[in-house]
């Protein structure tokens, strides 16, 4: 590999095998290939040069790739320096299975017009995406991420129906709440959670967005955070509190606890005893 060229490669398991890929190329040169699937790549650095559909394409710093199911393409530099980006490899199911759980009607293969495009929202909202999988982030959170992310792409670019709107499903909401309460430690992920109140996943996190106001995982955060404080205040000490409610490490209870209150979890605890002692 060229001096300075770096690769990552994996594939996201709480996306069924999601093919992902973070790379930084210099001398690289994709011969003329397909992909099965669908490509999506972001472009974080530098600029990419391509040949798609008979034509030469340039994806400056910012854009985005697309590129549909066995479509021949090329690929290498377009700026002395190379170029970075972040990547999805998604095969046609991962893809279609999304669009399905809203009921969306598709006149066959869904696909882009456009091998390039210049929109910030959709690439701000792939790279977030791609940074939450590579962080192993919780697949309550990563797997709703990747059906909005895959909803706003396809609506603006690849010309699919709107959507039907989120329902008002009072007992699947409650009932959700009660399994992500029993579980701070160890939450389900969308599919898991959505299967057991009776709704496809997408449907599931929409219905649930509209009736708290925020997504599954972020409603999961705050009642971690809403027992952190409790079990704080009753003189538990930070390290076992982060253990006991299933954060990543001490450090990852802190920076959360701080965001949210402005104080860090030991501050708190000790504030809180001093406290009770002068009453």
């Amino acid at each position: 590999m060229a001096s300075g060229e770096t690769t990552r490669f994996w594939q996201a398991s709480e996306l069924g095998g999601v093919e992902l890929l973070h790379a930084r190329y210099i001398e690289q040169r994709f011969a003329p290939h397909v992909h099965e699937g669908y490509v999506f790549t972001v472009i974080e650095s530098g600029a990419q040069r391509f040949r798609h559909r008979g034509s030469d394409h340039l994806a400056p710093v910012g854009s985005m790739v697309l590129i549909n199911p066995d479509e021949l393409h090329t690929g290498s530099k377009a700026h002395e320096q190379g170029w970075r980006y972040r990547g999805f490899y998604p095969d046609l199911e991962r893809v279609t299975e999304v669009l399905e759980e809203l009921d969306i009607r598709m006149n066959g293969l869904p696909g882009f017009a456009d091998s390039v495009i210049q929109d910030p929202e959709v690439a701000a909202t792939f790279i977030r995406l791609h940074q939450l999988l590579e962080d192993s982030t919780s697949a309550l959170q990563v797997q709703t991420a990747w059906r909005e992310a895959i909803l706003l792409l396809f609506r603006r670019h690849a010309r699919v129906a709107v959507p039907r709107g989120a329902g008002v499903e009072p007992r699947a909401v409650a009932l959700a709440r009660e399994i992500l309460s029993s579980r701070l430690a160890e939450p389900p992920s969308l599919e898991e959670l959505a299967a057991e109140v009776g709704l496809s996943p997408f449907h599931f996190a929409r219905t649930f967005r509209r009736a708290t106001g925020m997504p599954p995982h972020a409603w999961l955060k705050q009642q971690r955070l809403d027992q952190a404080r409790a079990l704080l205040k009753a003189g538990c000490a930070p390290a076992g509190v982060a253990a006991q409610l299933g954060y990543a490490d001490q450090s990852h209870l802190t920076r959360q606890f701080k965001q949210a209150y402005g104080v860090g979890p030991g501050e708190y605890r000790n504030a809180c005893a001093r406290s009770f002692k002068t009453h």
